[in-house]
């Protein structure tokens, strides 16, 4: 007996006498490509989840979808310290977006508790306004202890965004200071946010975070020593930007909590887009994006591999059995 899956828009018949489960899983996947093909949010919804849990299904959808080559969407980093106001001037850039009719996502990259294992993923309040538009998604995302501010499966899943078409791909950080340095890998433009009032500014340009930024936001310029930090960020590019680099960063002060100055921090992106664009810089950041998926989820992979076995390596080492250089390159084997 044959079952046919023509409801699935399949030309195949599978014989589920024999793999009745494997039918029945392969028809939900090709249903959920479907619908993730016609713009269903909830068929969306379910292949970033798939995807986040590093579930077989969820690797298989991703391989399906990125073999559809759609246009490349404008993905923009931004970060910056805890407080200087990113989910503010978020949500104002997405404002900006939606003027113009794009299809906008964001991605937040909340915090993982050391403690509870648990994040607050706590951006989409100050983005409420958005909640009924159905333009624009945002998703909320946990480190999951991934150092370097973002997500093992960030990058996977912005694969996903891309494929279901999205205009704008804001990802936003979590905002930890100096190790946030990987969004530069991941995003077309970076965008760091820093406010007056938080220290010296030159603090800001330590450990590689200086050369990160393609814009710099000098966000709640309204408060005393906004036009101080303009200065010294601008004295500080004249000292440590490579003059071979080919891209000066534009300084744009704003006032996200009034909406103030949101269309020039958006031209100042667009003028960043368009160098990468009228250079041949843009293919190459899209190949570094490539290479630094598979290493972070190397990365991920071995640390649940260090997981799995923690307490039997510790012991070991501890108790000068193994070296801690022969525990990994047993994890690595």
């Amino acid at each position: 007996m044959k079952f046919s899956l023509s409801s699935y828009k399949l030309k195949t018949e599978i014989p589920t006498t024999l793999f009745p489960c494997l039918s029945l899983r392969y028809a939900a996947r090709v249903n959920l490509v479907d619908r993730f093909q016609a713009h269903d949010e909830r068929a969306l919804a379910r292949a970033i989840s798939l995807v986040e849990r590093g579930s077989a299904e969820g690797q298989d959808l991703l391989r399906t979808l990125r073999k559809t080559k759609g246009k490349a969407a404008r993905v923009i980093g931004i970060t910056g310290s805890p407080g200087s106001g990113k989910s503010t001037l978020t949500d104002q850039l997405i404002g900006v977006s939606r003027a113009q009719d794009k299809l906008v996502a964001v991605v937040a990259v909340d915090p993982t508790s050391p403690y509870s294992g648990g994040a607050i993923l706590g951006d989409r309040i100050r983005m409420m306004r958005w909640h009924s538009d159905p333009k624009v998604y945002i998703r909320s995302m946990a480190t999951r202890g991934h150092l370097g501010g973002l997500a093992a499966a960030t990058l996977q899943v912005l694969a996903l965004l891309e494929a279901y078409g999205f205009d704008y791909i804001f990802i936003e950080t979590v905002g930890v200071g100096q190790s946030e340095v990987d969004i530069v890998r991941v995003a077309d433009t970076t965008l760091l946010v820093l406010t007056p009032g938080q220290g010296d500014g030159v603090q800001a340009f330590k450990a590689g975070i200086m050369e990160i930024a393609d814009v710099f936001a000098i966000n709640k310029y309204d408060l005393p020593g906004g036009p101080r930090l303009k200065r010294e960020i601008q004295a500080a590019l004249e000292l440590s930007h490579p003059e071979a680099n080919g891209w000066w960063p534009i300084i744009q002060e704003t006032i996200a909590a009034k909406g103030e100055f949101s269309q020039e921090l958006f031209a100042a992106l667009e003028k960043h887009y368009g160098y990468l664009e009228n250079s041949g810089s843009l293919e190459r950041k899209r190949l570094e994006r490539s290479r630094f998926e598979i290493s972070a989820l190397l990365t991920e992979q071995v640390r649940l591999a260090l997981v799995a076995k923690e307490d039997e390596f510790i012991e070991s080492v501890l108790n000068g059995e193994i070296s801690p250089l022969e525990a990994a390159r047993q994890l690595l084997g």
